[in-house]
């Protein structure tokens, strides 16, 4: 039996991939605009798109709700963009055409740096974009294409073969993406709950001490005791975004020493 659809995810292809890459590109003729409630153009309707998704999740845009946010009728939508298919498409390579492509000075250390820190804040300012799975069939946008180019950048000419450093990106573009993930995800927490982490510790808390034996979880006493003062909370995602990344780091930079040819003694 056939699973059914996952609206809260969205897989690329699943259009008509002529107009898709018309849409990305810019290609084709414009539709002309009707009467005087019209003028409607693509980047407007995927304005609109962003905009819904933003605020309520990538489930909740349809071509209804961007038509009643345009205040148009829902017909007009589709001689712009035929469906909800490559609409989002398209609404991915915007939003990650609005991240920074920071130019940092220093190495390709630095460099990655950068670039990892700024997709977790394209990602904390539009969380549908972890809706889209775009590792295995990415939109292939100009501000896609661009983002990957900036990336491969970073990690030219430091003695990587062209696969390694494919891998490289991705590796640090799939660590962000499930940082970013659990970072939206405690951010959701709260609206959901109404109560913050400060919130929810002050009542479990108490409630814990009268249960937990330290002297049989020692370890988990002291790590725990120190963890919690300093995040004021089971977890901080900042900083266990920032530890990760040094670690994933710190394996690149083992394998390009491994390169270097030792000296003779």
């Amino acid at each position: 039996m056939a699973k059914k659809n996952d609206e809260t995810r969205h897989y690329g292809g699943r259009g008509d991939p002529v107009r898709s890459m018309e849409l990305l590109w810019g290609l084709g003729q414009a539709p002309r605009s009707r009467g005087p409630k019209q003028g409607l153009t693509v980047e407007r309707i995927v304005q609109a798109g962003i905009e819904i998704a933003d605020a309520e999740g990538l489930a909740a845009v349809s071509m209804r709700r961007v038509a009643d946010r345009l205040a148009v009728g829902t017909m007009s939508l589709y001689t712009y963009v035929p469906s909800k298919a490559e609409l989002v498409d398209v609404m991915f390579d915007r939003a990650i055409g609005s991240a920074a492509r920071p130019e940092v000075e220093g190495g390709w250390r630095e460099k990655l740096t950068a670039i990892a820190r700024s997709a977790w804040d394209l990602y904390l300012r539009h969380p549908w974009l972890l809706q889209v799975m775009a590792m295995s069939r990415p939109p292939l946008g100009p501000n896609s294409i661009a983002d990957y180019d900036h990336q491969l950048r970073a990690v030219d000419g430091i003695g990587l073969t062209e696969l390694e450093m494919d891998s490289v990106v991705g590796m640090v573009g799939v660590y962000v993406q499930g940082a970013a993930r659990a970072a939206v995800e405690a951010a959701s927490s709260v609206q959901a709950t109404g109560q913050t982490d400060d919130e929810w510790w002050s009542v479990y808390a108490p409630l814990l001490e009268k249960v937990f034996d330290a002297e049989k979880y020692p370890v988990a006493a002291r790590v725990g005791a120190i963890a919690g003062e300093t995040y004021q909370s089971a977890y901080d995602a900042r900083h266990g975004f920032e530890f990760g990344l040094a670690r994933i780091l710190d394996g690149v930079e083992s394998l390009i020493t491994s390169r270097k040819p030792h000296p003779q003694p």
